[in-house]
């Protein structure tokens, strides 16, 4: 127990989530259609070398990354762009229940206005805008590269 009677956090355990990285084929598409969403670039970097060919099992790593934060400083989505070796190709349109599949979701204030201004950028509805209760407007859109993006706006 420590100082205020909680159990005192095991080592080893998190402390956060630092980030999510997808890859992606056209980072500067990427970028623009996170940008637009409301996301901030923290950071650009080229990374390679023997360190990361071993942290990721490939050789002759090169890529491009992007590091773009939430508004509220808390998440981060990390952007990559494989240079070398090439990307493999995966389904962009593979259905939201594939094993593996992965979406981000966002809170915002104003789903159609998101959308309005994420359809430039190569924004296409997966279903439907639906009102979930009487707590949220939900909807599941792709972007870039796929990406499956879910946006919640509260209602209540």
């Amino acid at each position: 127990m420590n100082d205020t009677g909680q159990q005192a956090p095991r080592r080893g355990t998190i402390q956060r989530m630092d980030n999510i990285a997808i890859v992606v084929d056209d980072l500067a598409a990427a970028k623009a259609f996170f940008i637009e969403l409301g996301l901030e670039l923290e950071g650009e970097a080229t990374v390679e070398g023997a360190a990361v060919d071993r942290l990721v099992r490939l050789e002759g790593v090169r890529s491009d990354i992007a590091m773009m934060r939430t508004p509220d400083g808390h998440g981060r989505l990390e952007l990559t762009r494989y240079h070398t070796p090439p990307s493999r190709e995966g389904n962009p349109h593979a259905p939201t229940n594939t094993l593996g599949a992965h979406r981000i979701m966002f809170a915002v204030d104003d789903i159609d206005d998101v959308l309005d201004r994420l359809r430039p950028h190569g924004a296409e509805l997966v279903g439907e805008v639906v009102r979930y209760e009487n707590s949220y407007r939900l909807c599941y859109l792709r972007g870039p590269a796929g990406i499956v993006v879910a946006l919640a706006e509260p209602t209540g």
